[in-house]
């Protein structure tokens, strides 16, 4: 089974998994609003922002973007998995919002332009993107934004650090791994997860290829609770001199 069809299949209970993973959705806020407050720090509080929400699943850091946006913003959600995006175009959404499916790293010029999007907000994507292919979907983000705009990415890390990688497998094992058979039947996916986490860039790392890609400004923070040192938000900006 490919990641995109565990996730199709992951789909169903998804929404009801992440809800009960503490601070999941408080996260993914604080991160929209961290993209919010430096895109408004340039262009100012107004109407007419263009955001990507790159891998959005089901819908829930779209949600997180849209109430961090000012109102009249286009905002437009990215996923491969066509069942997490049929459970997000089911959510009662403002006018501006729409779902499309894509795959990182494979962006039709046509449909995404250069330089558009004032804003691009990403998810848990990258470590789900290949390593052969993540400095190429890297670029891509960087070559989407207008010159000035920014990229803010929360993912996890923990690679390098054994009592995040500690945390983190303990967590998986006795508590996400278990509760995802209870309630799905789909270990594959949370076992995928799992190694996924595990197998993804240091922070250091990915700060790299970001800065390789052309971004400037780059800057991670990790977050508070039992998460801190394994989940972090990272910031980049592509310089306005790229114009």
């Amino acid at each position: 089974m490919s990641t995109t069809e565990a996730f199709d299949r992951g789909s169903r209970r998804y929404d009801l998994l992440v809800s009960l993973n503490p601070g999941y959705h408080q996260h993914l806020r604080s991160a929209a609003a961290e993209l919010a407050r430096r895109i408004a720090g340039r262009r100012g509080d107004r109407v007419g922002w263009r955001l990507l929400d790159l891998a959005c699943g089901s819908g829930a850091s779209t949600r997180a973007l849209v109430e961090a946006a000012p109102a009249g913003s286009r905002i437009e959600g990215l996923d491969a998995s066509n069942g997490m995006l049929e459970r997000a175009r089911a959510k009662r959404w403002p006018d501006g919002v729409s779902f499309t499916q894509a795959v990182s790293g494979e962006l039709a010029v046509e449909r995404f332009a250069p330089g558009s999007h004032d804003g691009i907000f990403s998810a848990y994507l990258f470590r789900n993107v290949s390593e052969d292919r993540r400095d190429l979907a890297v670029r891509e983000a960087y070559d989407l934004l207008a010159p000035g705009g920014w990229l803010v990415v929360q993912e996890y890390s923990v690679r390098g650090r054994w009592r995040a990688e500690v945390s983190w497998t303990a967590v998986c094992w006795l508590v996400i791994i278990p509760l995802a058979m209870l309630l799905d039947r789909n270990r594959s996916l949370y076992a995928y997860l799992w190694r996924s986490v595990l197998d993804f860039d240091t922070t250091a790392q990915f700060m790299d290829r970001l800065t390789r890609a052309g971004f400037t400004d780059v800057a991670t923070r990790t977050v508070p609770g039992w998460q801190r040192g394994i989940l972090h938000t990272f910031v980049a900006r592509r310089p306005e001199e790229s114009a």
